[in-house]
Order: C-alpha cells, then sequence, then structure tokens
C-alpha cells in the first residue's frame, strides 16, 4: 500500500488509522471539512489534507486519488439522540453511498469500510459471530438501523465490482477519546453518573481496531465482515475500574433498566428545550438495558491478526491520555 484516503480522520478512530499509516511510511490523504480541527493530524508525516464531505459527492471525486490502493471510510455520525435522527441518515447512509460512487470512479483497489456491531441490532443469543443474522432495520435505535444501511450501500457497491471489506467494532476504547466511553471518567469524577446499565458488552483497544483496518487491505476476503471485540464486561465491572483510575467511590449494583429508560425519557423531554442532546437519551437506555450483548471475534483473530485486549489495560491508557489534556484531574 503506497497510497490512502481516510474519511473522518479527525476522529477517535479516524486519527489512529491515520497515525499507523504515516507510522508506515504510506502516503495519507485526509478528507476535511472546512471547519475540521486538523492540528494534530499536521504532525503526521505524509499526510495531505483535502476539502470535502462525505455529504458532497464530487468533493470526494477531487479529492481520492485517481488509482488509490486503499480508502478507510471511517466517518460516521454516531448520536445515540432522536434529534439529530434525520443528518444521521444522511451521514451514514447517503454519506457511504457517495463514498462507494466515488471509489468506483477513481478506481480504488480496495474499501475497507468501519462500521459497527450496532448493524446487528439486538441479538438474543449471546455471544454472537458474523453468521448471526442483522436484526437492526428493525431497531428502534437510528444508530443501528443506519449502520446496517450503510453496510447495504457497500454490498451495492461489491455487486458493480467494487472490491470492499467491513469492520465492525464493538466498544472502542482507547487514547484520543472525547464524545465515546471516555465520558464516564468525567461523570465519575464529577459524581455525575445517573447509574450503571444492567447489561454488558464486548470492549476493542482502539489500536488493534486501527491495526485491523490496515490489515483488512491485505488479508481481508471481499465482501466479509469482521467483529472487533476481545474483552467482554459488565458495565457495573467497566464503572468499577474508572472509579478505581479515578479513586472515586462508584456503585456496585447495576440501576434497573426501567429507571434508566424513565431517566431517559425525561432527558429527552428537556433536550426538546435546549436542542441539546442529554447523557442519557432513550436510545442509550434502550441498548443498555438490554441482556448481555456480547460477541465472538475469532474470524477477525484468524484472518486479520486481530488481538485482544484486557479492558482496564484500554481504559488506564485512554485515563493518562485525559489528563495530559486536562480532561480529567
Amino acid at each position: 500500500m503506497q497510497t490512502a484516503f481516510v474519511t473522518g480522520g479527525t476522529g477517535f478512530v479516524g486519527r489512529h488509522v491515520i497515525e499507523q499509516l504515516s507510522s508506515a511510511g504510506v502516503r495519507v490523504v485526509a478528507l476535511r471539512r472546512r471547519t475540521s480541527d486538523v492540528r494534530h493530524l499536521e504532525k503526521y508525516a505524509g499526510v495531505e489534507l483535502a476539502e470535502g464531505s462525505i455529504g458532497d459527492l464530487d468533493s470526494l471525486r477531487r479529492a481520492i486519488p485517481e488509482g488509490c490502493d486503499a480508502v478507510f471510510h471511517v466517518a460516521a455520525n454516531t448520536s445515540f439522540w432522536s434529534g439529530a435522527n434525520a443528518e444521521q441518515t444522511r451521514d451514514n447512509v447517503d454519506g457511504t453511498r457517495h463514498v462507494v460512487e466515488a471509489a468506483i470512479a477513481r478506481r480504488v483497489k480496495r474499501l475497507v469500510h468501519t462500521s459497527s456491531v450496532a448493524a446487528w441490532g439486538e441479538q438474543h443469543a449471546s455471544p454472537f459471530d458474523e453468521a448471526a443474522p442483522s436484526n437492526a432495520l428493525a431497531s428502534p435505535v437510528n444508530y443501528e438501523r443506519t449502520k446496517r444501511l450503510a453496510e447495504l450501500e457497500v454490498d451495492k457497491g461489491i455487486a458493480r465490482g467494487l472490491d470492499a471489506v467491513i469492520v465492525n467494532p464493538g466498544h472502542i476504547v482507547g487514547r484520543y477519546d472525547k464524545t465515546g466511553w471516555a465520558r464516564m471518567f468525567p461523570l465519575v469524577q464529577q459524581g455525575k453518573l445517573p447509574g450503571i446499565p444492567p447489561g454488558a458488552g464486548t470492549f476493542a483497544h482502539v489500536v488493534e481496531v486501527a491495526r485491523a483496518h490496515i490489515t483488512a487491505v491485505d488479508k481481508g476476503r471481499s465482501g466479509e465482515r469482521y467483529l472487533l471485540g476481545g474483552a467482554d464486561a459488565s458495565y457495573v465491572e467497566l464503572v468499577g475500574i474508572i472509579g478505581k483510575l479515578l479513586g472515586k467511590k462508584v456503585p456496585e449494583k447495576a440501576t434497573p433498566a426501567w429507571i434508566l429508560k424513565v431517566f431517559g425519557r425525561v432527558s429527552e423531554w428537556g433536550s426538546r428545550v435546549t436542542r441539546r442532546a442529554p447523557d442519557v437519551t432513550p436510545e442509550i437506555a434502550t441498548m443498555m438495558g438490554r441482556p448481555p450483548h456480547t460477541f465472538r471475534s475469532d474470524k477477525a483473530i484468524r484472518e486479520l491478526g486481530f488481538r485482544a485486549v484486557p479492558l482496564e489495560e484500554m481504559l488506564r491508557e485512554a485515563h493518562a491520555w485525559m489528563k495530559e489534556e486536562g480532561l480529567v484531574s
């Protein structure tokens, strides 16, 4: 791989993908919006910035180098607030369609699409693997629906001759996160955590997730999906580790799911006034209140060399970076 194009490079996972590509000496063209803060990308060698948007097909066609070895479509709208549903659908579904169209037009050798375990929707058997059918299109959570619809856009591209692989991370933890699971740190530190969900999930180290993206260029099988996780844990265990790292006392038991759903509904009403997403939405309460939702990463371990990392190791790394950035004391 000599040349790569990356969407979502200013985000959590995208920054790690660019960091690893740069370290390997790959020429990287990173898509950026005019308003994006790209200071952290400018320090990486071999990175060029191309102004554009996944919402603008023409800008993608201009930005992607002709005959590019790999396109990493990492950009996504990860909102769990119904007030952002229309924008999320445009970003995740229409945006992916545009990336597919541009990749075909520019004769890209391989597309690696960043999806999510959310594209499977609710699964009643746990742990599950890639053979499980997706229930996402019937989900009340727009994020789950749009991640599955985005995968179907990639499938349409494959039917037209596009060489593409889909990677599906679970709950991602690590450096550079400000808006995902890292939000739990300030909530715990400030004593504002409204409760601990009763469920469980599968967590993945962001460094290994980024490495799997890059490995998928050569080793992933076209048209296949790869679940990336490795560390199964309840949300009580997650918060317990965060409390230990912060030196804060946290609840030892989960909050009943119905209480979280009531809290999410009340917060939703408040968001109609503030026009801002609350910390707990009905969608978050729905997903976190499900029975254990864990999966196996055997296929990615076998074919992509993916590595599982203990949850505490991931959280220690995230905490250390947040302290460096002054996000927690």
